[in-house]
C-alpha cells in the first residue's frame, strides 16, 4: 500500500502500520493510537476513519457517510481528510 499513489475515489484506504483507531470512552470520541502516542479525533473525522476498512472505497465511503447523515456534497470534505491522513500515515491504500 502506498500513498504517493494519485488519490483517487477508487482507493481503499485503510488504518495504517502501526496506527490502530479505537473509541476512547473518556475522551468521548474516537482517537488514533500509535506507539509514541495518541490522536484526537472529531467527531466528522472519527466517522470517515472508522469506515477506512480496506475493503471500501472512498466512494464508498462517501456514500455511506451522505445516507448515514442525511446530507449530500461530503466527496471533497472526505478526500481532503484521506489525503491528510495518509501525509501523517494514519491511513494507506493502494
Amino acid at each position: 500500500m502506498n500513498t504517493s499513489t494519485a488519490l483517487t475515489t477508487d482507493l481503499r484506504p485503510t488504518v495504517g502500520p502501526g496506527f490502530r483507531l479505537q473509541w476512547e470512552a473518556v475522551q468521548n470520541c474516537h482517537v488514533m493510537l500509535y506507539p509514541e502516542g495518541m490522536v484526537k479525533l472529531s467527531q466528522s473525522a472519527g466517522e470517515i476513519m472508522k469506515r477506512c476498512d480496506g475493503h471500501r472505497s472512498i466512494a464508498a465511503i462517501v456514500t455511506d457517510l451522505e445516507q448515514a447523515f442525511s446530507t449530500q456534497g461530503l466527496e471533497g470534505d472526505v478526500v481532503a481528510f484521506v489525503e491528510m491522513a495518509g501525509k501523517n500515515r494514519w491511513l494507506v491504500w493502494s
